[in-house]
């Protein structure tokens, strides 16, 4: 919409794989956060089978509740003793996301990439929108109407306060204010 078309869609488990599969001869070492505990671990091994010189600096599986600070040292400590060139973060939206943005420059690595539930479509044959549904940006149609519970705000909440705003920046406006359906 702002001239800077796609060719096609950039799908995450795409990225993921394309970007192991083209840099596994070149030495870089990947580093897996996120999910539950196991998932990282049998994500990290199903890529090694896929491109056997991929190099796996660790994996983390964090508690399902916030870090004490001694803690949330101690992983970015870990990650950077791990030496790991690439992090793939999988900590669900949009904690993943602040999280990379809170440490990223305590972090001692090349590149921080989202992963959200990508780490668990590597480890388990989860639903997927069928084909044509990703190609046309529809997924989020799809993803809503299996996990109705869990996504209703993401998706008509939060993606609408997003909408509303770009279009108001668009047409000069500060900032469009629209109220929680909390």
């Amino acid at each position: 919409m702002r001239g800077h078309p796609l060719k096609h869609r950039v799908y995450g488990p795409d990225v993921l794989v394309n970007f192991c599969r083209e840099t596994q001869a070149r030495g870089y070492r990947h580093f897996f956060y996120g999910g539950a505990p196991g998932v990282p671990e049998a994500m990290a091994a199903k890529l090694r089978e896929q491109f056997p010189m991929l190099e796996i600096a660790g994996t983390y599986s964090p508690p399902f509740r916030a870090l004490t600070p001694e803690e949330d040292a101690g992983v970015v400590d870990m990650i950077n003793r791990a030496s790991a060139d690439v992090l793939w973060v999988g900590l669900g939206c949009p904690k993943q996301e602040t999280w990379m943005h809170e440490h990223r420059e305590r972090l001692r690595v090349r590149s921080l990439w989202v992963l959200g539930k990508h780490l668990i479509f590597m480890q388990v044959a989860l639903r997927q929108a069928p084909r044509w549904m990703r190609e046309h940006g529809l997924e989020w149609l799809f993803r809503l109407a299996v996990e109705p519970s869990r996504l209703w705000r993401r998706y008509l909440v939060y993606n609408s306060e997003f909408v509303l705003s770009v279009l108001g920046r668009d047409f000069g406006c500060e900032k469009i204010r629209i109220e929680r359906l909390m």
